[in-house]
């Protein structure tokens, strides 16, 4: 018998055999059985709990197929969030507010999620509107990969004065008659001297990370998504900076799963890093929850072609095929899928040349290996991945471009960008996700929009009609298609008996609403191996306790946050890995 009956809904099952029902039973966190409400009611005993669904559409748990979670759970407390800011002057007014509340000692950060092209005014703010609103609190503003202010209390935090070596961020010192330092001006296509300051902030204390990544993870859960690959990124060192994630996991406490793949952080001193971490993990160490999926983005630094539009298209270095052969020599004799960044067709010919010559003989084919972005990648560059046995992670970045992306390379490149749907001709392993949080928002719903209307943040349109997928294609990227990645095809992805009863219920049909609400949507309902870990509106009674305060500084509940509106408080759960 059933444990928990969902019943009287539409049901989106993803499984090409049984591709609708009306009824789902769930039992030790599997999916049971999928029917009809009549067929799976006979399921039901004593102590079975029943869930009417009044008729809304239910879909397999969401999965982020390239994010940054687990760096984004340390920090999320702290950020307060553009995403869905439609003007300037609102950014403005929300910091001017964080100001008033932030205590000494604390930054206020915003951190990714946004851009200039979703405001109304079309324009980014200048360093002199900033210090106006928040004159004596530091305030730390990225936009995407290209720039970043620091304000003048920011400068003072810092002890940056007027002899600050400003080259080292090809940024502009603002200074006032005196000579004294007002704020900094940074922009240049290389991320590191932005995060690098960044860095320089305070921290959460470990418990406060722990809280921070509950409710960031809640967020999550609250627009449906229950599974992510994370691609660590710069300044998250293995494993010294997983100690809040392994904490959770090792409490229960987890209600997103992570596969995780190992970031090469010393650029020239790649190979050691991952000869280190060898003998600490191996590839699909871990459980259900979270474990070690592989090597990558960053395999090493003289690969990775950055792919900020703001600047023309970097040249990888000479040395970049000396430094990646033995690396990747030493990965896949050791068995250990890869994923790589590459966004330009020039970059991936050299990366897949040295892949090819590398790999021939060690089993390339049988890593379900990854090619992240191919923003502008050719029809035999896709085919090229899958004859090699790889998949392709795409992603919305260029919705958060689209202005810079088309004043530098026209109105034509602007409609090929991205070609997700030649990469669905050519065959090759292919899934959706955000790159969240420092470029795009971590909201799949805005990546799902892009992908079915073709339109950019600020209302564009990128992509002609005949490249954009149609709703059942982008929903497939987010379930099915994103179980490859980290070779769980069996276990998630559908609403298929067996496999993980990882489930969302949305607050509005996906299927039938205006276009350009599908940026709205939230889930009402989310499952996690069976349990529920997010309820509201009509599911409300079904909540989980509530969990720990944030700090009572934090922007989250005072601005709110995608899936975790303002107000709201994000339920608890207790997910074990069982």
């Amino acid at each position: 018998m059933a444990d928990t009956i969902l019943f009287n809904g539409k049901i989106t099952t993803m499984d090409p055999d049984q591709p609708e029902a009306t009824a789902i039973a769930l039992k030790d966190g599997l999916i049971h059985e999928v029917g009809s409400d009549a067929d799976i009611l006979r399921l039901k005993s004593a102590g079975t709990k029943t869930i009417d669904l009044n008729g809304q559409r239910v879909i397999p748990g969401l999965i982020d197929s390239h994010t940054h979670i687990i760096r984004q759970g340390n920090n999320f407390a702290m950020e307060l969030r553009w995403d869905h800011v439609p003007s300037l002057a609102d950014g403005l007014a929300m910091l001017k507010a964080q100001a008033q509340r932030t205590p000494a000692g604390q930054w206020i950060r915003v951190v990714g999620g946004w851009s200039a092209d979703q405001f109304a005014e079309k324009r980014l703010p200048t360093i002199d509107e900033i210090n106006a609103v928040a004159p004596e609190v530091p305030v730390y503003v990225l936009h995407l990969y290209d720039r970043a202010w620091l304000n003048k209390a920011a400068l003072r935090a810092l002890g940056i004065d007027q002899h600050f070596y400003e080259p080292f961020v090809s940024g502009r010192l603002e200074r006032d008659d005196e000579g004294n330092p007002t704020g900094l001006a940074m922009a240049r296509p290389n991320a590191q001297p932005l995060y690098a300051l960044l860095d320089m902030a305070p921290k959460l204390d470990f418990e406060q990370q722990v809280t921070s990544t509950k409710h960031y993870f809640r967020a999550l859960n609250g627009l449906g998504l229950t599974s992510a690959l994370d691609c660590a990124g710069g300044f998250l060192n293995y494993p010294d900076d997983y100690g809040v994630i392994s904490e959770l996991n090792k409490r229960g406490e987890q209600t997103v799963r992570i596969g995780y793949q190992l970031f090469a952080q010393r650029p020239l001193f790649e190979l050691d890093d991952f000869k280190r971490w060898n003998d600490i993990v191996k590839p699909d160490a871990g459980d259900d929850y979270l474990k070690c999926v592989g090597a990558g983005e960053m395999l090493v630094a003289s690969a990775y072609d950055f792919e900020d539009f703001s600047y023309p298209r970097p040249e990888l270095s000479k040395r970049m095929e000396g430094d990646l052969r033995p690396v990747l020599e030493f990965l896949l004799e050791n068995r250990w899928p890869i994923r790589f960044h590459c966004t330009y067709e020039e970059s991936a010919h050299r990366l897949l040349t040295v892949l090819e010559e590398v790999g021939r003989d060690k089993g390339l084919e049988e890593l379900n290996w990854i090619f992240d972005h191919g923003e502008t990648v050719s029809e035999s560059t896709m085919e090229w991945v899958a004859r090699l046995g790889g998949g392709i992670s795409y992603q919305n970045r260029i919705a958060f471009q689209a202005t810079a992306y088309r004043d530098r390379y026209g109105e034509a490149a602007l409609n090929d960008v991205m070609p997700v749907k030649k990469m669905m001709a050519s065959g090759v392993p292919l899934a959706a996700g955000t790159d969240a949080t420092r470029v795009s928002s971590y909201n799949p719903w805005l990546a799902i929009h892009w992908a079915v209307s073709g339109k950019g943040r600020g209302g564009d349109v990128i992509w002609l009609a005949q490249n954009r997928l149609s709703r059942q294609e982008a929903l497939q990227h987010w379930t099915a298609a994103g179980a490859w990645f980290s070779r769980e095809q069996d276990k998630k992805g559908q609403i298929k008996v067996g496999q993980f009863a990882d489930l969302a219920v949305l607050d509005r049909d996906y299927f039938t609403i205006p276009e350009d609400e599908i940026t709205e949507i939230e889930a009402d309902l989310t499952f996690s191996g069976g349990k529920i870990v997010h309820a509201k509106g009509p599911f409300a009674e079904h909540a989980p306790a509530p969990l720990p305060e944030l700090p009572d500084w934090s922007p989250v509940p005072v601005f709110g946050a995608p899936g975790a509106s303002k107000g709201r408080s994000s339920g608890s759960s207790h997910v074990a890995a069982e």
